[in-house]
């Protein structure tokens, strides 16, 4: 174990322990220093996320890895040092080399990432995600691997009981490489949200909550693991951002109840 990874090893052995833990993590996404401290504040804030859209976004880059790898890096690098809370990267599909992208992220202070399978080929994805976790054993911490699989973002008009099934299919197996979670985004019924957690396994399973989602009482109730927000929680904030702007260009004042936060 590197000494960076050794004094990291506490923070990731947390996070590890707030995933396998029988309430429901929460993890509020960020995309640069100021958002992580001001979450980080946040009473009952136990882990960040970031979220690779935003931090795309912040930069002027289109979501889907077009943002440079080593961009990204330095991004998520900010975000772990601004704050004594572990956190957990975004890291799109690994930028074409999962295990040197995971072992970059440690290197600048994340404990645990999420890897998207994109729906490659079962084998392919599989290898990802192994390399991901191979590249974490290296370093000698627990690092939490929520693994991503599209099934759903990708569907288009397939039967939703095959692509349910194919969604566990890929979750099983990227529980037999490593991965602590698997990450199955999409807007998800209770029915499917069941059947998921069933397949895959109790307190295993991953979500993003999006406007319509089920409440996070349910989905603990369900037996899922972990909720994140993605570019959600940037668009809250760009949406404050842009009404307060209509609101000063019409010749009103800032909101009422604004706080120096920065």
């Amino acid at each position: 174990m590197t000494e960076a990874a050794h004094s990291l090893a506490p923070k990731a052995t947390e996070l590890l322990r707030l995933h396998l833990a029988p309430e429901i993590l929460q993890v509020i996404n960020v995309w640069d220093a100021v958002t992580a401290k001001v979450v980080a504040d946040v009473p009952g804030t136990k882990a960040l996320a970031t979220a690779s859209h935003s931090i795309a976004a912040s930069r002027g880059y289109d979501d889907g890895e077009n943002i440079p790898v080593d961009d990204m890096i330095a991004a998520v690098g900010l975000i772990a040092a601004a704050t004594s809370l572990p956190v957990t990267a975004d890291l799109e599909s690994g930028y074409g080399n999962p295990g040197e992208t995971v072992r970059k992220a440690i290197g600048v202070g994340i404990v645990g990432a999420n890897i998207e399978d994109q729906m490659r080929p079962l084998a392919d994805a599989v290898d990802q995600m192994r390399a991901a976790t191979l590249a974490a054993e290296a370093e000698g911490i627990d690092f939490v691997l929520n693994a991503r699989t599209d099934a759903f973002l990708k569907a288009g008009s397939r039967d939703p009981a095959a692509v349910r099934a194919e969604a566990i299919e890929r979750g099983r197996a990227f529980l037999d490489v490593g991965a602590t979670t698997v990450f199955v985004p999409g807007l998800l019924d209770e029915a499917t949200v069941a059947a998921l957690v069933e397949g895959i396994g109790w307190n295993k399973v991953s979500v993003i909550n999006v406007p319509g989602s089920l409440a996070p009482a349910k989905l603990q109730e369900l037996g899922v693991a972990r909720i994140s927000y993605g570019p959600w929680t940037q668009r809250v904030a760009l949406t404050a951002l842009a009404e307060a702007a209509a609101e000063l260009l019409a010749g009103g004042a800032l909101p009422d109840g604004t706080r120096p936060l920065n």
